[in-house]
This record gives structure tokens, sequence and C-alpha cells, in this order.
């Protein structure tokens, strides 16, 4: 082969190495940092905007990552990793709320971590769209109503979670590279979540003393700032009152 054409080849060659690292490297700018389990995460594009979420920033709510690039997020309704085993919430994958909840529980990270510079808090859920809710709400058909508004909100009447003034949240022990074990996973269904039954559980031996000192370190966090929590679910704690929000804001349709 003549030398031009060797040289030519070899060009071609590197050119083409070259474009391949590139590509790679602009695909990892792309994707969501932190993926906790990947069996049930999907690495979707973090330069999408979803219309969903256009809507919410319209609304004012804010991704609470940008206040605190600390606080983890995980949104169990944008994985399979959740009690459905469908991801419903599609292109969404940052958590936002509004403003002044997102302000609070930038607070709570932060008094979290002057007790236990380890714990980071992890969002699994936090301002909802009222088409998701509607799609929990049909999918516990099999729950009488009232027993069902235990696990999820009627849409009849909304989530604080529609509003964005509600946050689903686990602590994440940096140490362990694990969420710290509260008894149950998120989303279970039954007395074991049950904040309100918890003394009897541990009584029962269903609930250990270290799994309850676990939600009382996440709660503590919380209500520090005044985040309140609900009797059902041990992740689920309201900025405000349902009254409240919707006096304030309008609905995350």
């Amino acid at each position: 082969m003549p030398i031009n054409r060797v040289v030519i080849v070899y060009m071609l060659l590197l050119i083409g190495l070259w474009g391949c690292q590139s590509k790679k490297h602009d695909d990892t700018k792309k994707v969501d940092s932190i993926v906790l389990k990947k069996d049930t995460v999907v690495i979707k594009p973090k330069n999408i905007i979803s219309e969903v979420e256009k809507r919410m920033i319209e609304q004012g709510l804010v991704d609470i990552q940008t206040l605190d690039s600390t606080i983890m997020v995980e949104l169990k309704y944008s994985t399979t990793d959740n009690f459905v085993k469908t991801d419903v919430y599609g292109d969404l994958t940052r958590a936002y709320l509004q403003p002044k909840a997102a302000e609070m529980l930038v607070k709570a990270s932060k008094a979290l971590q002057e007790k236990y510079p380890n714990y980071r808090l992890l969002v699994y859920d936090a301002a909802r769209p009222l088409t998701v809710q509607h799609t929990l709400w049909n999918l516990l058909d099999t729950i009488p109503p009232k027993k069902r508004e235990d696990f999820v909100a009627s849409p009849a009447i909304a989530s604080i979670h529609n509003f964005g003034s509600a946050v689903d949240l686990t602590v994440y022990d940096l140490t362990t590279k694990q969420p710290l074990d509260m008894g149950t996973k998120y989303d279970f269904f039954g007395d074991l979540a049950y904040p309100r039954l918890e003394y009897k559980m541990l009584k029962d031996g269903k609930l250990s003393k270290q799994q309850l000192a676990n939600r009382i370190v996440l709660r503590e966090a919380m209500a520090s700032v005044g985040y309140m929590r609900i009797e059902s679910e041990w992740w689920h704690f309201n900025a405000i009152s349902r009254a409240r929000a919707k006096s304030l804001y309008k609905i995350v349709e």
C-alpha cells in the first residue's frame, strides 16, 4: 500500500476512535448520575424536560437538587421498583416541590447532616401529576375506597403531592451505600408501615429496635423544620395541610 494511503487509513482510524470516545463522554454527561438499583432504574436523558415538568416550572415549582445537590433523588414511579411495577412518570426524573416545601427540605437535609455527616436524604417522590394519582388509585381497585385512602389519596380530593407540598423519602447511608433499614420497603401496604402501630410491631417482634431508631432519625430531621408525618406511611411527610395547599396552589395536572 502506498505511503499516502497508509497515512490516510491511520488518520481515519484515529478520527473514528476519537468520535466514539467523544460520544461516550457526551452520553455520560446527559444521563442521571445516581443509580441506586441497576435492575430497576432506567437511564434517562437529563436534558429532556417533559411536558409535565414544564407545567411544574410554569407553576413556580423548583427542582430540589438545584437548591441542595446533596439531596439524592430516585423517583420510584419513574422506575419499575414500585407497587404497580410500572414506570408511570416517563421522562420525569427530577423531584419538584413548591418553593416553601423545597426550602424546608433543604433545612431538613442540613439538620440531618449536622447530626449524621454520612447520612443523606433520598427522595422517592415529590410533586405528582393528578393523572398519575388517578392511575395509582385505579390500580388499587381491589381495596375498598376508605381503606385505599390509607395508601393513596383519592383523586377526587387530591393528594398533597398533587400540589407539590408533600414528599416521600428515606435516609441513605454513604458508608454502607444503602438506604437505612426502615422495616419495610417504600410503598409497603400493611400495618408494619404504620407509624401509629410501631410500638405494637416492636413488642410483637415484627419491627426491630434499630429499624424503629432509623425511622426516628428521618422523622426528627423532618419534624425539626415543620414537616408533618402521617400515621399510615413512615416515608410520607407534608409541608402543609391539604386545605392550605388547595388555598395556595394549583393542582399539577
